[in-house]
């Protein structure tokens, strides 16, 4: 029997829980299938557990110095690796296939089912007692409770935000930031008249995330399931919608085109000829990183919340993270001690925001108040930010589930954007991507319906 054989055979078991679930398992009742178990007294009586971590989120490092310098029964060996669609995730699938991979690892919620249905993480709902969920965003838990069971424990939410620069908004005209997505092209037409350099935004056609937190924020819904069939829609008339509004922009030279923080796209903000970035809130802290040296930028930055197409506060996720368990690892209970310190205590998030590179929005709301006082506001003119994310995290569109097989759809996206300005649109690009993710849902032998 060949490998790939048995690869199979466990995405098809996995998948097939997460079917049977629907994946939309309300808050009560994924509280409901808690195990109980408890994730505290990890110490050995030959000393402290050492566990092996493995993430690319902003101030992780100083999160884990905090941790090690409080805790004396758990030590946590820190790797800083590439963010997940830069090779982090190979780099942890192929750590799990050669069965050296860490104890603990972050996955964003919309990766999260690969790696379920790879087998690649651990079931850890008897480690997370209904106390613990509890405590985080009811969003969040949807997120991380598949097929009845708790496969990670959220570290952040991330509803939509728009960042932008006061001043050149005001050079053009523009006193308040839009509000629909029918202000924010008549804004970037005004820009562009202003300073024919200057757009409002940018189109990244390497990460389809931005896009489908557009599609979430719509109503869409690109994975959803009844029974034991999967109904793919990632062409369906909301995303449709948002698509065709983005190839307006693309089509009348409103917003660049340029790959997600590359080096162009950081130039662009840092000159000012980018006048404005939608994000989410983990956004902040990377933007200020990204242009506080540059003259001209601090102090002149603000927050608004994200444009809806009615002007009703609307938001999808954009990214998000999890601490997820490796398949492998036999020290499952003192991984989870650590993930739960770093997502539920004033102390965590504190050593994260202070780091001065993540305005990330904590997934237990409790934090709230060490997360905003941690935060230098300094380069948002001293703007309440985590008010305006605090405000945008009530208004996400709950609802929304990902699926196995979402690396087929985004690579799909991925090689149709690149075709942009040669032919290819956004709109073309779903079609190719319902295609190839109904394709690839039917070769694992799933039922899918269209």
């Amino acid at each position: 029997m060949s490998t790939h054989r048995t690869a199979r055979r466990r995405v098809l078991r996995l998948a097939a829980v997460l079917t049977t679930s629907a994946l939309s398992i309300s808050l009560l009742a994924a509280c409901g299938s808690s195990g109980g178990g408890s994730a505290s007294s990890s110490a050995s009586s030959h000393g402290p557990v050492t566990i092996t971590f493995w993430a690319w989120a902003k101030g992780t490092q100083q999160v884990v110095d905090a941790f090690n310098a409080s805790h004396k029964d758990v030590h946590v060996d820190f790797e800083q690796i590439p963010s997940g669609v830069a090779g982090g995730y190979a780099k942890i699938s192929d750590a799990v296939k050669a069965g050296n991979a860490p104890d603990l690892f972050n996955v964003e919620y919309a990766a999260l089912p690969d790696f379920v249905s790879q087998g690649a993480v651990q079931d850890i709902t008897s480690l997370v007692p209904a106390g613990l969920k509890a405590k985080y965003l009811p969003q969040s838990v949807e997120q991380t409770t598949l097929g009845g069971s708790t496969w990670a424990l959220p570290l952040d939410a991330a509803p939509q935000a728009l960042f932008y620069r006061k001043d050149l908004f005001a050079k053009a005209g523009i006193t308040t930031p839009p509000t629909t997505w029918a202000d924010y092209q008549a804004d970037a037409v005004k820009l562009k008249a202003a300073e024919p350099n200057t757009r409002i935004g940018t189109f990244f056609p390497d990460d389809p995330s931005t896009l489908e937190a557009f599609a979430w924020q719509n109503g869409a819904h690109w994975f959803s399931s009844s029974g034991d069939t999967w109904k793919i829609a990632v062409d369906s008339p909301a995303t449709k919608k948002v698509a065709d509004y983005w190839d307006g922009l693309v089509s009348k030279d409103l917003v660049r085109v340029q790959t997600s923080f590359s080096q162009q796209w950081t130039a662009s903000l840092q000159k000012g000829e980018t006048a404005a970035y939608l994000g989410a809130a983990w956004g902040g802290g990377v933007l200020q990183g990204t242009v506080a040296g540059a003259p001209g930028n601090a102090g002149n930055w603000a927050v608004a919340p994200v444009p809806t197409w009615d002007g009703q506060p609307a938001s999808g996720m954009l990214g998000g993270s999890t601490f997820a368990v490796s398949k492998d690892s036999q020290k499952a209970q003192a991984a989870v001690e650590f993930a739960t310190w770093a997502t539920t205590t004033p102390q965590g998030i504190q050593a994260r925001i202070a780091s001065g590179t993540s305005s990330m929005f904590p997934a237990d709301p409790e934090l709230l108040p060490a997360a905003k006082a941690a935060f230098n506001t300094s380069f948002y003119g001293g703007q309440d930010i985590y008010a305006v994310f605090t405000a945008a995290s009530k208004t996400i569109v709950q609802g929304w589930q990902w699926g196995p097989g979402l690396s087929v759809t985004n690579s799909t996206l991925k090689d149709a954007f690149a075709k942009l300005g040669q032919g290819g649109t956004i709109d073309g690009a779903l079609g190719s991507a319902q295609s190839a993710t109904v394709s690839d849902l039917g070769t694992l032998g799933l039922k899918v319906a269209q």
